[in-house]
C-alpha cells in the first residue's frame, strides 16, 4: 500500500502539477494578450502625439505666415500714414500762407473800397479816383490780365 500510495501521490503530484499548467497556460495567453493590447495602445497613442505634434508644426507655420503678412500690412499702413500725414503738413503750411495773402488783398480791397467812397486820398493814398481799377472810365484795363509783384503780398 505504499507503493500504490506512493504513486497516488505520485500520480497526484504529477496531476497537480498538469492541472496547474493547464492554470498556467491561459495565464500566459492572458498576459501576452495584455502586453500585445498595451503594446498596440501604446503604439496608437505614440501615433496619436506624433499627429498633433505635426498638427501643432502645421498651426505654426501658417501662424507665421500670417504674423507675417499682417506685420507687411501694418508697415504698409504706417508709412501711407507717415505719407499722408507729411501731405497734410505741406497743405496746412500752404493754407496758412493763403489765408495770410487772402487777409492781405482783402484789406487791400477794403482800402479801395473806402477811397471810392469816400472821396478823400488825393495825397494819402497810393491810388486816386481816376486810377482806380473799379473807376468805370477804366473798363479797358479788365481785359488784361492783373499782376502784382510779390513785394505787394509781403507784409
Amino acid at each position: 500500500m505504499a507503493s500504490s500510495s506512493g504513486n497516488s501521490s505520485i500520480s497526484t503530484k504529477f496531476h497537480s502539477s498538469g492541472s496547474e499548467e493547464d492554470l498556467q497556460l491561459p495565464m500566459d495567453q492572458r498576459k501576452r494578450k495584455r502586453k500585445q493590447s498595451n503594446c498596440e495602445s501604446a503604439r496608437r497613442s505614440r501615433m496619436r502625439k506624433q499627429k498633433h505634434f505635426d498638427d501643432l508644426n502645421v498651426q505654426v507655420e501658417r501662424l507665421t505666415k500670417e504674423n507675417s503678412e499682417i506685420l507687411n500690412r501694418v508697415n504698409l499702413t504706417t508709412q501711407h500714414y507717415v505719407n499722408v500725414e507729411a501731405e497734410n503738413c505741406i497743405l496746412r503750411a500752404q493754407m496758412g500762407e493763403l489765408s495770410q495773402r487772402l487777409q492781405s488783398l482783402n484789406a487791400i480791397i477794403s482800402l479801395i473800397n473806402t477811397t471810392t467812397t469816400t472821396g478823400i486820398c488825393q495825397n494819402d493814398c497810393f491810388l486816386t479816383i481816376a486810377d482806380n481799377f473799379m473807376n468805370p472810365m477804366n473798363m479797358h484795363y479788365l481785359n488784361q490780365p492783373i499782376v502784382a509783384s510779390a513785394e505787394v503780398f509781403q507784409w
